[in-house]
C-alpha cells in the first residue's frame, strides 16, 4: 500500500512506452557514474533537530507519525505544485525539496525519541519504472536523492517507504489532516487492537502541539523571514515598474498577480498564497483573489502579496497604491487613519502584553477616525464597548495573525497561547488593519463608497520592543506617493 511502486494514474490507453527486450537492455546499459550530490548537512538540520527534541519531550514513550503528504490531484493524472505538510517541513528542514510521500517517524528510545525519514527513492536504471512511470521515473520527473544522500543532507536516519508500514501501529500517534491513506491505515489499526471506536483527541492534541513549537522563531526562521520580506520587496516594485502594461490591459489585476508571481518564482519557491491584486471597489472583498478586474487611474489598488522561499517561510505584505500615482483627499483620508491605526498597534507591541492588545490598539483609532467623519451613529468610546461595535462594519477582520511557514502559522494552537496568549520575544506576526466602504454602504458618504484600504507589515518581537521587518516598503501616503514617481 505504502512503497508507491503502482502508478495507478499511468496512461495505459495512450501509452507509446516502447516495451521490447533488446530497448530494455539498450536503455539500462551505458550510464556513468553520478557524483555525490550531497556532501554536507544543510544549515537549518541542527535546528531541526532541536525541535524535535522539543516535541519528543512532551510525547515520552509515543510513536509520532509526521506525514510530509502526498501530491493532490488537480485533474485526471495532473497534480497541483507539491507542498509538504508545514509540521513536516519544520522537524526536517527539507522544505522544496521533499520527495512526495515522505513521512518522518519518531520512535521511543531511551529518554527520547529516535527519528527516520521514510521516502520512496527514485527507479533504478535496473527497473523499467525509471523511464515508464510518470510519477517517480526519472526520464519524468528527474532524478531522486538517495537514502544515502538525504541521510547526510538532514542529519536522520532514512529508510524506504516500503518498511513504513511496521510503524503504524495501534499507540501511534498521527498528523491527520496530512496524509488520508496513512491515517486510515492508523485507525484500522487502532480498531482492529479493540478500540471500540476512532479517537482523535491525542491526534488533535499532537497537531495543536506542532503548532504551539512554531510561536516563538530560532535565529534561522527569522533570517528567513528577513530574506521572503526583501523578495516581496522587489515583488511590489515590479508591479509598480509595470504599471502602463498593467492600467492598459482589460485584466490589469491578473498582471499584476502575475508580474508579482514571476518575482516569486524567480527568487524564491512560489507565492505564500494567492495573491490578492484587488482594484477599485475590489478592495472591499477581503479574499479577492480572482483577479480579473481592470486596473484603473483614479482608483486604488491594493496588493496583498508574499513571497515563500524553498524553505517555505513566506511573508505577508499589503500595500494599498493610488493609480494614477496620487491619492485624493478623500483616499489620502482613509489610508492615513488605516496607517495611524497600524502605527497605534506597533507601538505598543513588546513582550509581556497580550496578543488581543495589538487589536485593541488599532481599533481604538479606527473607532476615532470613524465617529470623526461622522460615520457612526454613538461616540467612538460607546462603539468600543463590548456590546457595540459600530465601527466594526467597516473592518471586520482581525489585526494579527502569526506568521512562519505558514501565512497563517501556528493556527491550530490553543487560544490561551495564540489570542490570549502573552507575546514573547522570537515571534513573528503581522500588523494589517483597514477601512473598507462597500459600494452599496448607505451608511457613508458617495465619496467614500467603493474604497478599500489595508497596511500590513511583517513584526518580529525583540527582547525589548518590536521590528517592523516590512519598514523599507513605502507606508505613508507622502512615501507611496514618491514611490510610484520613482517607476
Amino acid at each position: 500500500m505504502t512503497d508507491g511502486k503502482d502508478a495507478p494514474r499511468a496512461t495505459e490507453n495512450r501509452s507509446t512506452t516502447p516495451s521490447s527486450d533488446t530497448f530494455r537492455q539498450y536503455i539500462s546499459s551505458s550510464w556513468a557514474e553520478r557524483p555525490a550530490r550531497v556532501t554536507s548537512e544543510r544549515p537549518v538540520a541542527a535546528r531541526a533537530a532541536e525541535r524535535r527534541n522539543r516535541l519528543s519531550a512532551l510525547y515520552p514513550g509515543v510513536r509520532l507519525v509526521l506525514p510530509a503528504g502526498p501530491a493532490k490531484q488537480r485533474s485526471n493524472d495532473t497534480d497541483y505544485p507539491y507542498r509538504a505538510h508545514s509540521a513536516f517541513a519544520h522537524l526536517t528542514g527539507w522544505g522544496a525539496d521533499t520527495v512526495p510521500g515522505s513521512v518522518l517517524v519518531l520512535d521511543p528510545a531511551g529518554d527520547g525519541h529516535s527519528a527516520t525519514l521514510y521516502f520512496r527513492e527514485g527507479a533504478g536504471r535496473d527497473s523499467d519504472e525509471f523511464y515508464a512511470n510518470p510519477e517517480i521515473g526519472e526520464f519524468w520527473t528527474g532524478p531522486r536523492p538517495s537514502l544515502a544522500e538525504v541521510a547526510v543532507d538532514l542529519g536522520l536516519a532514512t529508510a524506504g517507504l516500503a518498511a513504513l508500514d511496521e510503524t503504524l501501529t495501534a499507540d501511534a500517534l498521527i498528523v491527520r489532516e496530512a496524509h488520508r491513506a496513512l491515517t486510515d491505515a492508523l485507525d484500522s489499526a487502532r480498531l482492529l487492537a479493540g478500540a471500540a471506536e476512532i479517537d482523535t483527541v491525542r491526534d488533535d492534541e499532537l497537531a495543536r502541539d506542532l503548532s504551539e513549537l512554531r510561536l516563538v522563531k530560532d535565529a534561522f526562521e527569522i533570517e528567513e523571514m528577513r530574506r521572503a520580506v526583501a523578495a516581496t520587496q522587489q515583488g511590489f516594485n515590479d508591479v509598480i515598474a509595470d504599471l502602463p502594461q498593467i492600467v492598459a490591459h482589460a485584466r490589469g489585476e491578473r498582471l499584476v498577480e502575475g508580474t508579482f508571481n514571476r518575482r516569486a518564482r524567480a527568487d524564491g519557491n512560489t507565492v505564500g498564497y494567492d495573491t490578492i491584486a484587488a482594484s477599485g471597489a475590489h478592495a472591499c472583498i477581503l479574499h479577492w483573489t480572482r483577479n480579473d478586474g481592470p486596473v484603473v487611474p483614479g482608483d486604488l489598488i491594493l496588493i496583498d502579496a508574499g513571497v515563500e522561499l524553498e524553505s517555505y517561510y513566506t511573508a505577508d505584505i499589503t500595500r494599498t497604491l493610488p493609480v494614477s500615482g496620487t491619492f485624493t483627499d478623500v483616499q489620502r483620508r482613509v489610508y492615513e487613519a488605516v496607517r495611524e491605526a497600524a502605527d497605534a498597534a506597533f507601538a505598543i507591541v513588546k513582550p509581556g502584553i497580550r496578543f488581543t492588545e495589538v487589536h485593541a490598539a488599532a481599533m481604538t483609532v479606527i473607532a476615532a477616525k470613524t465617529a470623526e467623519w461622522g460615520l457612526l451613529p454613538v461616540s467612538a468610546e460607546e462603539s468600543l464597548a463590548p456590546d457595540a461595535g459600530y465601527h466594526r462594519r467597516y473592518m471586520v477582520h482581525g489585526t494579527s495573525h502569526h506568521l512562519g511557514l505558514d501565512v497563517h502559522d501556528c493556527g491550530q494552537a490553543r487560544r490561551e497561547f495564540y489570542a490570549d496568549g502573552l507575546v514573547e520575544a522570537g515571534m513573528v506576526f503581522t500588523i494589517e488593519p483597514g477601512l473598507y466602504f462597500q459600494p452599496d454602504d448607505l451608511t457613508v458618504p458617495e465619496e467614500y463608497r467603493g474604497i478599500g484600504v489595508r497596511i500590513e507589515d511583517d513584526i518580529l518581537v525583540t527582547t525589548d520592543g518590536a521590528e517592523n521587518l516590512s519598514a523599507g516598503i513605502p507606508r505613508t501616503a507622502d512615501e507611496v506617493e514618491e514611490w510610484m514617481r520613482g517607476r
